[in-house]
């Protein structure tokens, strides 16, 4: 394998990128998989990332099998499992990242450009054959759909696993609630990579080069040098044009591509897989969701051979019946395990939408709708309210999107919800499940903030809400209002005797106990470091007051699930 460093990219306005390229060590012309972004090129995933490395190691021997594992990344392809197989791997920082200089903001349309750049600079080169695919979790799929969008010559195909898609609606504000992720993760995960952190940041222990480098800049030519993507989404409750160039135009995007999610990803790592499937214009996509931390299985034999499938059949033009495969490939959760499973479509056409309605007068979830009508009430910062099925008499699968409609008053102009979706076993255990970061995740969320109720009606359906986000209408205190609530898609097979649960409360969902968190985040208490605790955005004048949740009558409060027969 032939490595060079810190290759100049230049940019139509002057400022160089830095890429590192790792090719196959003979002549000839190959595919190249690229990754442009924040997280330093020459940072190893061990160094890096080490409780998530031995995470994966550990249950996954495999990840570190047929590699040294020295040239292996966070979140990108490790160049020794793809080198060997006729490709070159191309990583760049992306502008103010790592190596490269310049002004750092996240997802902006000059990235974009930069990274359309780079695609077309990787296929002129005389190592390639002029096929490029797109391959990376994270922030390394979030930047596809936006760059797909703008319809590179020489992109031919790309992989998005766990990747949002939409600024506004997957990442910085669930149903309108501001989500501080953005605010964390940017301060422990990105700061410390920005270009002139230097010598204070870490050190590439194969090359012996800094690696956000070569410089050391002050603190005040660093904040000088990045955006705040977290105060921009603070300060703009509606969606705008800053959300919207951050997102993907579903029109645009043609290329072919295979979208991964995750079933534990709510908050980030789900959504934009899903409507990526559904929306996009391309006539040839995949749809794959797994389980597992977000980062697992793109690096296991599992996740890998999927991938070489897929690009061998459009980088490498080889005949090896991808062209055959299902569009749908779905890790069907169980209490103890996952079943894979082809299907044709999303959501699947035999799904039995099964509405179950809320009983406020017993607590429960029912086949038919309470005759008379009831309520339950709750103290939106602290407090909720739970509804339960009775038990399962057999054997039943929930997978696909999942929507309450609800009827709702508050005593204050607005009311922040969430829902929450668990799983109990017959003695009143809650069964858990791996979530993309936090280890005890529960089955499903949403979220919706009541002034931001207005519904598109083109798009929405009835499994799938779709709000507009462009004008509040706040509540008249104690009238009530029916609002629709999208939660994220799930599966799980829920056994004979276990009880499904739907709490609505106005706060995160966290349990009185916390587990030990990774990267930048210290614990978990269920919902990972998605939150939504700002104190400007939820403050109590607007967010505090009593709630109510109307049942029966003229208030049908009702939760719709996908039902998949188990024929």
């Amino acid at each position: 394998m032939v490595i060079e460093y810190d290759v100049p990219v230049r940019m139509d306005d002057g400022v160089v990128l830095r890429a590192d390229v790792y090719r196959p060590a003979r002549e000839g012309r190959f595919p190249v998989l690229l990754t442009h972004g924040p997280y330093g090129k020459n940072l190893p995933f061990q160094v890096g990332y080490r409780h998530q490395w031995r995470i994966m190691v550990q249950n996954f021997p495999e990840v570190a099998e047929g590699s040294t594992c020295r040239y292996q990344n966070w979140e990108v392809p490790d160049p020794e499992k793809w080198v060997p197989e006729g490709y070159v791997c191309v990583r760049v920082d992306s502008r103010g990242a790592g190596r490269s200089p310049g002004v750092l903001d996240i997802f902006s349309p000059r990235e974009m450009q930069d990274m359309y750049a780079c695609i077309e600079w990787a296929a002129a080169q005389p190592w390639s054959n002029g096929k490029v695919g797109l391959s990376g979790i994270s922030y390394y799929a979030i930047n596809q759909w936006l760059v797909a969008g703008m319809q590179p010559p020489h992109l031919v195909a790309m992989c998005a696993w766990e990747g949002a898609a939409d600024s506004y609606r997957d990442w910085h504000r669930h149903g309108g609630i501001l989500s501080t992720f953005t605010d964390s993760w940017y301060r422990g995960q990105v700061h410390p990579l920005q270009h002139g952190y230097g010598a204070r940041g870490y050190v590439d222990p194969v090359t012996g080069l800094l690696v956000a480098g070569p410089e050391t800049l002050p603190d005040d030519e660093l904040a000088r040098n990045r955006t705040d993507p977290f105060q921009e989404a603070r300060r703009r409750e509606l969606l705008d044009d800053w959300y919207q160039v951050r997102s993907a135009d579903w029109s645009r995007v043609t290329v072919p591509f295979l979208s991964a999610g995750n079933w534990g990803g709510h908050g980030l790592h789900l959504r934009g897989n899903v409507e990526a499937f559904v929306q996009a214009a391309s006539a040839e996509k995949w749809l794959e969701i797994h389980g597992l931390e977000h980062w697992t299985h793109y690096y296991t034999n599992y996740g890998l051979e999927l991938q070489k499938r897929f690009f061998d059949y459009y980088l490498k033009g080889e005949r090896n019946g991808w062209d055959r495969e299902a569009r749908v490939l779905l890790n069907v959760r169980h209490v103890d395990g996952f079943e894979f499973r082809r299907e044709g479509e999303w959501p699947l056409a035999r799904t039995r939408w099964t509405r179950l309605y809320l009983n406020a007068a017993s607590g429960t979830l029912d086949s038919e709708p309470p005759a008379r009508q009831g309520l339950r009430e709750y103290e939106a910062m602290r407090g909720g309210v739970t509804f339960r099925t009775a038990p399962f008499q057999e054997e039943t699968e929930i997978t696909g999107p999942l929507a309450a409609k609800l009827f709702v008053s508050s005593t204050t102009r607005d009311a922040d919800l969430f829902l929450v979706v668990q799983l109990f076993d017959p003695e009143g255990r809650e069964v858990t499940f791996q979530g993309a970061l936090d280890p005890r995740g529960p089955i499903a969320q949403g979220w919706l903030r009541a002034s931001h109720r207005k519904l598109d009606p083109e798009r929405s359906t009835p499994y799938r809400p779709y709000h507009t986000h462009d004008e509040l209408q706040p509540l008249s205190p104690h009238e009530v209002y029916e609002v629709d609530v999208e939660i994220w898609p799930t599966s799980i097979v829920v056994p004979p005797g276990y009880t499904l649960t739907l709490t609505i409360q106005g706060h995160d969902f966290e349990r009185p106990d916390q587990v030990a968190g990774v990267g930048p985040w210290r614990a978990f208490r269920g919902s990972g470091p998605f939150l939504h605790n700002d104190p400007w955005d939820r403050r109590p004048e607007l967010y505090g007051g009593r709630v109510r949740v109307y049942t029966g009558g003229p208030t049908p409060s009702s939760l719709l699930v996908p039902v998949v027969p188990r024929d």
